[in-house]
């Protein structure tokens, strides 16, 4: 069976994350150089995510409805626009901050359907190729993370370049690139569809009344809601960590800036590493075993070798084992929740649930700095451990509940090749 749509569908990932790097990194220098102010740069940052949450929320049952594919083909070309016209604008003379911030609400409001429908087709996708739940996530996790660090760098030159509002041309050309992949090559994705029992019409009462069974679906599975708020939880102490915990720890150990920059390649690409291992053997390892394990690996030795002001050498021999560990919590993450979501709901509840996931990043960089104001550097970095310590170990607490994540589909179910 040909594996060519989910090729392309990975090539659309990596350009469309690569081109969103560049804007997550040229957008709020652009603000801070112009305005000098770190108070707007935080309310275009906000500005961006705030839609880009609700709306990844609320979108899934158009998903359900259109299909996953058509929704990001569709926010893909219109993205294409709505960031263009900042380099326009900017050109023009025209690019004022009340400008921006508009054109930037309207990209979150894009990209938030558009990431969620991206993340809706994969389960489509595995089927029509016949692969592994696990070796589909592995990879994608892997060109993810690659192509956002691949990002990061050609953001620092492009800024450097041509300025931080011309570098966003890139992320406009990016979406043009990403839409037309998935147009040309996951038709794949587009073949199946729900059958129509009458729930999928109707105006707004009836998209709530899908919105409500999407939510109430997930909140009556365990694992869903489990993964969803722990998830959820570390993504704001990761935000913490990179955003405030991890430049403070810099500039007072005396490493320097340099160090940020060090910690996070080698934390990145090895995640890469291990995504690609996942990928290769995820789909014959115990899940339980590996997601509690690797949780434990990913996540609170960092926090402890930076409050114990340990030797850069061990910080980035703790950081290459943790980016390791942490490369095989997507791929076990997506399977599961692939898995336990039915195909007619896969957009609403996949949707609601990456929008749940990503709701308390806007406050980790809040969150982090409250705790080192309030306790200093080491002991915020020992609270911030201990949180995501208490919160990753749940899974051993409750475990009986939690060992459900190791049963997988028959293999007539799963509809995969060996």
């Amino acid at each position: 069976m040909s594996r060519h749509p989910f090729w392309g569908y990975l090539t659309a990932q990596a350009v469309s994350v690569t081109g969103t790097r560049v804007s997550m990194i040229a957008i709020p220098w652009f603000v801070l150089t112009s305005t000098g102010s770190a108070t707007r740069t935080g309310a275009v940052a906000f500005a961006e995510m705030a839609p880009l949450v609700v709306l990844q929320a609320l979108s899934g049952p158009l998903m359900d409805r259109l299909g996953g594919r058509r929704v990001a083909i569709t926010c893909d070309l219109l993205s294409v626009l709505v960031v263009g016209s900042i380099p326009l604008a900017h050109v023009l003379g025209m690019l004022t901050f009340p400008t921006l911030v508009v054109l930037v609400v309207l990209a979150g409001s894009l990209r938030g359907p558009g990431d969620a429908a991206r993340h809706a087709m994969l389960p489509v996708l595995v089927e029509q190729v016949g692969m592994p739940t696990e070796r589909a996530t592995g990879l994608t996790g892997a060109v993810e993370r690659g192509a956002s660090m691949a990002g990061a760098g050609m953001a620092g030159g492009l800024v450097v370049l041509v300025g931080a509002a011309d570098a966003l041309t890139v992320d406009a050309v990016s979406f043009l690139g990403s839409g037309l992949l998935l147009l040309l090559t996951t038709k794949a994705a587009g073949t199946r569809t729900v059958t129509n029992t009458g729930e999928h019409t109707g105006g707004l009462a009836a998209y709530g009344a899908e919105l409500r069974s999407g939510w109430d679906f997930m909140r009556k599975d365990p694992i869903l809601m489990g993964i969803c708020t722990m998830v959820a939880v570390t993504n704001l102490l990761d935000a913490s960590w990179s955003s405030v915990l991890v430049p403070v720890w810099a500039r007072s150990s005396g490493h320097g800036v340099q160090a940020v920059g060090l910690l996070g390649a080698t934390f990145g690409g090895t995640a890469i590493l291990g995504s690609v291992v996942a990928a290769v053997y995820g789909a014959r390892l115990p899940r339980y075993f590996v997601f509690v394990v690797a949780f434990l690996f990913a996540g609170v030795p960092r926090f402890v070798a930076l409050a114990l002001d340990s030797p850069l050498t061990v910080v980035l021999a703790v950081a290459v084992v943790g980016g390791f560990a942490s490369g095989f919590l997507n791929p076990v993450l997506g399977a599961v929740l692939f898995e336990r979501i039915p195909a007619d709901l896969m957009g609403r509840v996949s949707s609601m649930n990456l929008a749940l996931s990503w709701s308390l990043i806007p406050f980790g960089g809040l969150l982090g700095g409250l705790l080192v104001a309030s306790v200093g550097i080491s002991p915020a970095l020992l609270v911030a451990g201990g949180a995501y310590f208490a919160t990753t170990m749940l899974p051993v607490v409750q475990r009986p509940r939690w060992r459900a994540i190791d049963e997988r589909p028959a293999p007539e179910a799963a509809l995969v090749s060996r």
